[in-house]
């Protein structure tokens, strides 16, 4: 399928589910009004600048939301500490860029390419945090403790510069001994900083494993293009930089929702409530001869998990991808700072925000004005009646962002298919309702309609399923049950 096809597609289901395909020209003169103006610095803001600064992310990543740098304390701690690109100061709340992003609350990203929260003048130009550019950023300064746990952290503005463009791949390949990276040369103590981040990372890991934090491999599906074509969809495999940057996004977001409460702020949370359909963890366990606890025990299914990754590594994305259609999806909640906590079950933390990826999540937009204001000493921004609509609208359209990835996705992957139906696959469940039953099949990575033999099947089964029909137009993919 042609790549201005599936663009095509993609902007149509967008449209039906009340996304904005593209920017009206109001909104595209606003990013370059304030991309022809100074950013609007605003109170203190420290010159940080001289630090080794660096970012890991997809090669092909254009906008970058944030970079880090770490240093060691006494005692085996370390002082970590995460710049956040300052999108408030291009993006003012109400203005035409703001309410488009509040309108969609999302970057999309399709197999036709990505639909971008904010104009790419800002998004993937003055409010990413390029190498070698001078960006404002909000800093999380945080100690982490030799066991992973954490300490005191602050908060402040700076000015920073990226001293190191890295890309996931070729970090992990270093870490693991099998590569070389070109960039060490030309930044001194690079080498130093990346193995420091490596060992704090690991520390805030096993520390939040010891609490119950799921250590799951979700395989999610990467097109291929070649020639303007899709030529496969492969598995977006998890390497040792991702885990990295994960860990460090975890703490910061972890400190911000402290750093609120702690400031008397109305906040918005990332929630995932202890599982509804714990019974059917429960099943699956017991099918590998585990036992867990009749209610849900976080540090138990990541035992019973460890233990499978280990006896069963093969088989383990699999697996991992049962537990996580039981466990459900994580939803974004306003919280009262005089509130109850409000914890992720999956990463085991009692408080979390969404708080890194302002350029294209609109939670972190938000959560970045609550943190600067609470820095000034400045009235809370937002109030929690107008936290709780934007939360709702949030959780909302991430959904249908993520059905029209599904859906342009799926498009794409009908000519990968052509002249196999009837072929039989491999397949898990990943949603039976009143409004259908989806599955899964592994090669190649793509999910699809089952049509027939849906009698007793449940999120996490494992099926075979043989193909029935192809609608490219509409996405469709259709599978009975073999």
């Amino acid at each position: 399928m042609e790549t201005s096809h599936l663009h095509a597609l993609a902007v149509e289901a967008m449209r039906s589910r009340g996304l904005l395909p593209e920017f009206p020209a109001e909104v595209l003169a606003a990013a370059e009004a304030a991309g022809a103006t100074p950013q609007r610095a605003g109170g203190a803001v420290r010159d940080l600048r001289g630090l080794c600064w660096f970012s890991i992310d997809n090669d092909d990543t254009r906008d970058l939301d944030q970079l880090s740098v770490a240093e060691p304390l006494a005692g085996g701690a370390v002082r970590l500490r995460v710049a956040v690109a300052d999108v408030d100061a291009l993006v003012p709340r109400d203005g035409p860029v703001d309410r488009h992003a509040a309108a969609n609350t999302t970057s999309v990203y399709t197999a036709a390419g990505v639909f971008p929260m904010l104009p790419e003048v800002l998004s993937t130009g003055l409010t990413s945090l390029h190498e070698g550019q001078e960006r404002l950023a909000v800093v999380v300064d945080m100690e982490v403790q030799a066991d992973g746990s954490m300490g005191t952290a602050h908060f402040e503005r700076a000015l920073v510069r990226n001293r190191a463009r890295l890309a996931y791949d070729a970090v992990s390949a270093w870490l693991d001994g099998g590569a070389a990276l070109p960039q060490l040369a030309a930044v001194p103590g690079l080498a130093e900083q990346l193995r420091l981040h490596d060992a704090v990372a690991g520390a805030l890991r096993r520390w939040r494993h010891e609490r119950g934090a799921l250590d799951v491999d979700t395989i999610s599906a990467r097109p291929v293009m070649q020639d303007g074509r899709l030529v496969d969809l492969r598995a977006d495999e998890r390497v040792r930089a991702k885990d990295l940057i994960a860990d460090l996004m975890i703490a910061a977001n972890t400190a911000v929702a402290r750093f609120l409460t702690a400031r008397r702020f109305p906040s918005l949370r990332r929630f995932l409530e202890s599982p509804r359909r714990w019974d059917r963890i429960e099943a699956l366990a017991a099918g590998y001869g585990t036992t867990l606890p009749a209610e849900p025990d976080a540090v138990a299914l990541h035992r019973f998990l460890g233990a499978r990754r280990e006896a069963d590594p093969q088989g383990f994305a699999d697996l991992s991808l049962r537990v996580v259609k039981m466990l459900g999806p994580g939803v974004y909640v306003a919280a009262a700072p005089d509130g109850e906590e409000l914890g992720h079950f999956g990463l085991a933390v009692s408080n979390y925000a969404h708080s890194t990826a302002p350029n294209r999540r609109y939670p972190d937009l938000v959560t970045q004005r609550l943190i600067k204001a609470a820095i000034a000493g400045a009235p809370c921004p937002y109030t929690l009646d107008e936290l709780q609509a934007i939360a709702r609208h949030c959780t909302a359209q991430e959904d249908n962002a993520n059905r029209v990835e599904r859906q342009v996705l799926k498009a794409a992957a009908t000519a990968l298919l052509q002249g196999r139906i009837g072929d039989t696959f491999d397949a898990i469940v990943t949603g039976a309702s009143p409004r259908g039953t989806y599955v899964r099949i592994a090669r190649p990575l793509l999910e699809g309609r089952l049509v027939r033999g849906t009698e007793g099947a449940d999120v996490g089964d494992a099926l075979a399923v043989r193909l029935v029909a192809l609608d490219e137009a509409q996405g469709h993919i259709d599978f009975e049950r073999a």
